[in-house]
């Protein structure tokens, strides 16, 4: 399945539109745009409202393609769970071969 941020990259190119100008259609930057097309950021529900219109699909169809647990979803186990809340700050300040590295310890260990 398609990341959010490679469906993004797949309806600017059918559009011919390149980084650029995409980003200036969307008076963002094009750093931005690109951390989003690899997925390193998430858009914002506005920007991603914003991104929908300039590309001509819903904002509903982009978001079936954002495999991220939903917030509030995250929150809640957070708050019932301290640990939980000290395991996500900890994974996110991980950097992604981190990441990767320690999924693959976490498999080794089953």
């Amino acid at each position: 399945m398609k990341t959010l941020g490679e469906r993004i990259r797949e309806l600017r190119e059918k559009k011919d539109l390149s980084l650029r100008e995409f980003a200036k259609k969307l008076d963002l930057s094009a750093a931005f745009l690109s951390d989003v097309e690899l997925g390193r950021r998430f858009p914002s529900d506005e920007v991603l409202s914003k991104i929908a219109t300039v590309l001509g699909v819903s904002e509903h169809e982009l978001k079936s393609f954002d495999t991220r647990a939903p917030m509030n979803e995250l929150k809640r186990r957070a708050v019932s769970n301290p640990l939980v809340g000290i395991a996500l700050r900890r994974v996110a300040d991980l950097s992604p071969d981190e990441l990767i590295d320690l999924i693959k310890k976490v498999q080794k260990k089953k």
